[in-house]
C-alpha cells in the first residue's frame, strides 16, 4: 500500500508537484572519516572516533524505519525542516532566472539563531554548490537527504514522475555524491520521500543506502502560500512537543515562508518551545525506544 504525505490541498499542490517543489532550502556527504550513510556498523568507543548520528533500527523485514515526531513528554521541543527542492529537469528554469534557493530565509535563520535540518536534493547541490557548502559548514543546520532528482518512489504521487524500483537506492546515493562534490563534508543519514510517498518496497530499497525515513506531523501550507500570517498560523495551531514541522526555502514555490518565520519563531519561543535539529529528536526517541 502506498502511503502519502498529507501536503497541501487543491490547485497548490498540484502546481506544486508540477514544479517539483514539494515540501523547502538549502550539505555534507562524509568521507571515509566522517559519519556517512551506509550499513549500519558499531563504533569505536575511542575519543577520536566520530561520534554517529543517531539513527532508528530498521524495522520487519529490514524496512528503512519511518520517523515523522520525537517523544511527547520530553520537553517542549519542535525540529523545523526546510526542503531544499529542485527536480533532475528543471535545469533551464534556473538558467532563465527562475530561483530555486532563498538565502533570505537562510539569514533568517541565522540572525534568530534557530536551528534547522534542510532536506536537500542533489540537483539542488549542483546548481547553487556555494550555498549548499556554506549551509553544511555552519553547525547551526544539518543537510539531510531529499533525493537526487525529486522524482517518486512510488506510483501514483501527485504527477511526479516514478524512480524505478531498481534506481532508488542510487538515486539516494547519487545526492550524497552530489552534496560531496558541493564541498559539503558530512550530510546526515536521513531521507525525506519526495511528495512523502513511500510503500514498504521503498523502504526496503533505501534501507541498504543506511538512512531513517523522516516524514513530518505539521504541515505549514507554505507552497504558493501568498498569506504569511495564514502560513504562520497554521503552523502554530499544529505544532505538539515533538513535532516536525515541513517547509519550504525556495523562493518561487514559498515566497512567503521568510515572512512567516519572523512570526513563528518568536511566538513559539513565547509559550516555551526550545528549536532542535531533527537529529536531536531522532536521538531522543530512540532513548525512549
Amino acid at each position: 500500500m502506498v502511503r502519502k504525505a498529507k501536503l497541501r490541498t487543491g490547485r497548490a499542490l498540484g502546481a506544486l508537484m508540477a514544479l517539483g517543489a514539494v515540501a523547502g532550502c538549502g550539505q555534507s556527504v562524509p568521507d571515509p572519516h566522517d559519519t556517512a550513510p551506509g550499513p549500519r556498523a558499531s563504533h569505536s568507543a575511542s575519543p577520536a572516533a566520530p561520534t554517529a548520528p543517531p539513527t532508528l533500527a530498521p524495522g520487519p523485514g529490514g524496512l528503512a524505519p519511518v520517523f515523522a515526531n520525537g517523544p511527547r513528554n520530553d520537553g517542549k521541543t519542535v525540529a523545523l525542516t526546510f526542503d531544499a527542492d529542485m527536480t533532475a529537469d528543471q535545469g533551464e528554469r534556473a538558467a532563465g532566472g527562475e530561483r530555486f534557493d532563498h538565502p533570505e530565509l537562510i539569514a533568517s535563520l541565522r540572525r534568530l539563531k534557530v536551528p534547522a535540518t534542510v532536506f536537500m536534493t542533489g540537483r539542488w547541490a549542483e546548481e547553487y554548490p556555494d550555498q549548499a557548502r556554506a549551509i553544511g559548514a555552519d553547525p547551526l543546520f544539518e543537510i539531510a537527504n531529499h533525493s537526487y532528482s525529486h522524482h517518486a518512489f512510488t506510483g501514483d504521487c501527485y504527477g511526479l514522475p516514478r524512480v524505478a524500483e531498481s534506481e532508488m537506492r542510487a538515486d539516494v546515493e547519487r545526492a550524497y555524491t552530489a552534496f560531496r562534490t558541493a564541498g559539503v563534508k558530512k550530510a546526515m543519514p536521513y531521507f525525506r520521500f519526495p511528495g512523502g510517498c513511500y510503500d514498504d518496497a521503498a523502504l526496503r530499497e533505501v534501507s541498504a543506502a543506511g538512512v531513517t525515513a523522516v516524514q513530518w506531523d505539521v504541515v505549514s501550507g507554505d507552497a504558493f502560500a501568498t498569506d504569511a500570517d495564514a502560513v504562520a498560523q497554521q503552523v502554530l495551531d499544529g505544532v505538539r512537543p515533538g513535532s516536525v514541522v515541513v517547509m519550504h526555502c525556495t523562493r518561487s514555490a514559498a515566497p512567503t515562508t521568510e515572512r512567516a518565520l519572523r512570526r513563528i519563531v518568536p511566538a513559539l519561543r513565547e509559550q516555551g518551545y526550545r528549536f532542535v535539529k531533527v537529529s536531536e529528536l531522532i536521538g531522543a526517541a530512540s532513548r525512549k525506544g
